[in-house]
């Protein structure tokens, strides 16, 4: 099958203010399938965000090529199908409500495609209820919790039926309850909706469900598998200054105590199991 997003050789470079050209991707060369659960993990200019911009056709390649459905970013002609194909979520959801009312916020994208009033209204009701706001479709948004807003802008992108969700770091400005909604609310579009997701995020727990894992250093994927494959390799990810979910970290501290923990704890019922079975 074809990926739904493929990236060959893809290079990305800016000036800096001193005039210096910086290799912001160097190399990327990645395939995702239809339906998939990626997540990109990496510390503050590792090229992770610089990655996600490029699925939206925000930033095309120096060099390179980034296919999305079949669509080269670099054809002009079909940047507007691009962006309605990949729908992104930026991390500050305050930056991305454009209206005084839920529903009208809601309505702003099918509205700039030109539909009918009764598919709007029929794309704004099935889009709140897919992230469990539809009880909020008339309040005004600066009322809302960050986590209620963010599920608000997520509903945005929704409306206009996209294939694909790409979130950079949705839940960085959110507190644990925001970050916990937000979440379910991905991985329900995925699993329920169909939906490929790209997840960016630097909280490792946000990355255990994921069906793949791709980690990135200097603008180079370094890493990638399945949760498990790659949180098991905490000394390759703490040498690029990296993290692992709490969980795994235990077992890591376990294991260098004497106990036969295995490394690929992932969640708190896995660990429970493993500490039983000693």
């Amino acid at each position: 099958m074809e990926p739904i997003i493929r990236l060959q050789d893809v290079q990305f470079e800016y000036l800096s203010f001193e005039g210096e050209e910086i290799a912001a991707l160097n190399g990327v060369t990645l395939d995702i399938q239809k339906g998939e659960f990626v997540v990109i993990i990496g510390h503050n200019g590792s090229g992770k965000s610089t990655l996600a911009k490029h699925l939206n056709a925000l930033l095309r390649p120096s060099s390179g090529v980034v296919w999305i459905k079949g669509m080269d970013t670099r054809d002009e002609d079909k940047l507007w199908e691009i962006r309605q194909t990949a729908g992104m979520v930026f991390q500050n959801p305050d930056n991305q409500l454009v209206a005084t009312v839920v529903e009208e916020d809601v309505a702003f994208g099918p509205e700039n495609l030109g539909l009918p009033p009764e598919e709007i209204q029929r794309r704004v009701a099935e889009a709140l209820k897919a992230v469990g706001m539809q009880e909020y479709a008339q309040a005004a948004p600066h009322y809302l919790s960050g986590g209620q807003k963010q599920r608000v802008a997520i509903a945005g992108i929704l409306a206009m039926k996209p294939e694909i969700i790409v979130l950079d770091e949705p839940t960085a400005m959110l507190d644990p309850v925001g970050r916990r909604e937000v979440m379910e609310t991905v991985k329900y579009l995925n699993k329920h909706e169909g939906i490929t997701v790209v997840h960016i995020t630097h909280y490792m727990e946000e990355a255990v469900d994921a069906d793949r894992v791709i980690v990135m250093e200097q603008g180079k994927i370094v890493l990638q598998g399945t949760p498990q494959e790659v949180f098991s390799q905490v000394e390759v990810l703490k040498e690029i200054g990296l993290d692992v979910p709490q969980v795994t970290e235990l077992a890591y501290r376990l294991r260098a105590e004497g106990l036969d923990v295995p490394l690929n704890v992932l969640k708190v019922e896995e660990m429970v199991d493993a500490i039983c079975r000693l």
